[in-house]
């Protein structure tokens, strides 16, 4: 098993290799900026994982990625807040939060040894990553949708929005008042703009309000039933692909 330190305090660098040492694991190298670590994945055969601080002394360790093609498995080390960790659960991103401890760590290896057998498990998505944690605590979801009714706009608090769905190739809105709405979004883009803390895609048709749920049910095939407070126009059904994230979503 091929393992590297990419991390800028060179002290947390030693120590973390030392931990890793205690586990049985020699790391490969210790990389300590981006321009080091693309310098050394020019030359080097790409490790199984990468022990990845975020920033770095010349910048952010996505980079690193944006310069050269990395095919290995990550696992995060920071000091990020809260509501960035949150984000990390959500879309299953392993992650150590400094500093870093012994237990958790070994965790964190005996995981990766579980989940990845192969190059084909190995891939990031280092784009959506990024869009998660560069500055979390500024980005801006939206707050209320201006709707045309007719002749009439009109303004709808996003909280106020139980859940989005498709039908005919065209998105609409069910608010709390039990009112539908078109709108000129489609769910991929409402998934960029609406907070995935308090919003999930539970299937290709359906974008909840986690503040919607009246209950969850069990459902065949593995799947879950979802029932809103106000909408029961259509059964909601998540996903099979799509319950594990959801079950997440809800802690």
């Amino acid at each position: 098993m091929k393992v590297i330190i990419i991390e800028d305090e060179k002290p947390s660098a030693r120590r973390l290799q030392r931990m890793l040492s205690h586990i049985g694991i020699e790391a490969q190298a210790m990389l300590h900026s981006v321009n080091e670590a693309v310098a050394w994945f020019e030359t080097n055969e790409h490790p199984d994982l990468i022990l990845l601080d975020i920033q770095l002394s010349d910048g952010l360790s996505f980079e690193i990625f944006e310069r050269v093609e990395v095919k290995s498995a990550i696992i995060f080390t920071t000091a990020y807040d809260e509501y960035a960790l949150k984000a990390f659960k959500l879309n299953s991103i392993d992650y150590l939060l400094k500093p870093i401890d012994d237990e958790e760590l070994e965790t964190a290896i005996e995981k990766f040894k579980t989940n990845h057998s192969g190059p084909q498990d190995l891939l990031v998505d280092i784009n959506q990553i990024k869009k998660l944690l560069i500055n979390p605590l500024d980005r801006e979801y939206k707050k209320r949708f201006t709707i045309k009714v007719g002749q009439h706009l009109r303004v709808v608090e996003t909280e106020d929005i139980e859940c989005f769905y498709s039908e005919q190739k065209a998105t609409y809105c069910h608010t709390v008042d039990k009112k539908n709405y078109l709108l000129d979004f489609s769910l991929e883009q409402l998934e960029e703009k609406l907070d995935p803390l308090k919003f999930c895609r539970v299937n290709r048709k359906f974008i909840i309000n986690i503040d919607g749920i009246s209950d969850i049910i069990s459902y065949t095939n593995s799947r879950l039933q979802v029932k809103l407070k106000h909408f029961s126009e259509q059964e909601i059904i998540v996903s099979r692909e799509r319950v594990k994230d959801f079950r997440k979503w809800l802690e």
